[in-house]
């Protein structure tokens, strides 16, 4: 009788540069990063319809690109709501969490949520002067941000926007980190 080994599982199984899925993972959880809520106002379909609906989404790859001009890159999944409404929306705004915002990240985290309007209810924000999007209150830097290009990569889109307006408006607080897949705050 011929002896077959087990098919492993398609996230142990190599990429064709060697890498799975899990070890690739797993080498990226051990970089801690900073928690940042990506926000948006999508603007209703008509001018009679419903009011528009405010969009967020819980951001841990998220960087500075240039001081002159002054950038931000986001990265954004492929078909995710935020990547669908940025590609129409030019404008949209970014929030630095503080580490006493951990619920606030959690909440825009979940994945197969419906709408986002019941996540806003209860949280403390201003409406960004220029991009129209909810700035959360207490945050530790909120920029305001009009995508100046996007560029596919893999599975991600990556939005690269230019900051038109910058705040302070939260404490001292220490920043809301991301390491080894759960939130953490600095020690």
């Amino acid at each position: 009788m011929p002896q077959t080994s087990p098919t492993p599982s398609t996230a142990t199984i190599p990429h064709a540069e060697g890498v799975s899925d899990d070890e690739f993972r797993a080498a990226m959880s051990r970089l801690a990063a900073g928690v940042v809520l990506i926000t948006a106002h999508e603007p209703p379909l008509t001018e009679d319809g419903p009011r528009g609906e405010d969009v967020g989404m819980t951001a841990t790859a998220f960087t500075s690109v240039s001081l002159d001009p002054p950038l931000v890159l986001v990265s954004l999944r492929n078909g995710s709501r935020m990547d669908d409404l940025l590609a129409e929306q030019p404008t949209w705004g970014a929030s630095v969490l503080s580490e006493s915002q951990r619920h606030i990240a959690g909440r825009f985290a979940m994945k197969g949520r419906i709408s986002d309007r019941l996540l806003f209810e209860d949280i403390a924000y201003t409406r960004g002067e220029v991009c129209g999007a909810p700035l959360i209150g207490g945050a530790l830097a909120v920029l305001e941000c009009r995508t100046e290009q996007r560029v596919a990569a893999g599975d991600h889109t990556l939005v690269i926007g230019r900051v038109l307006k910058a705040g302070l408006p939260g404490s001292d607080a220490g920043p809301l980190t991301y390491f080894r897949g759960r939130y953490r705050h600095l020690a």
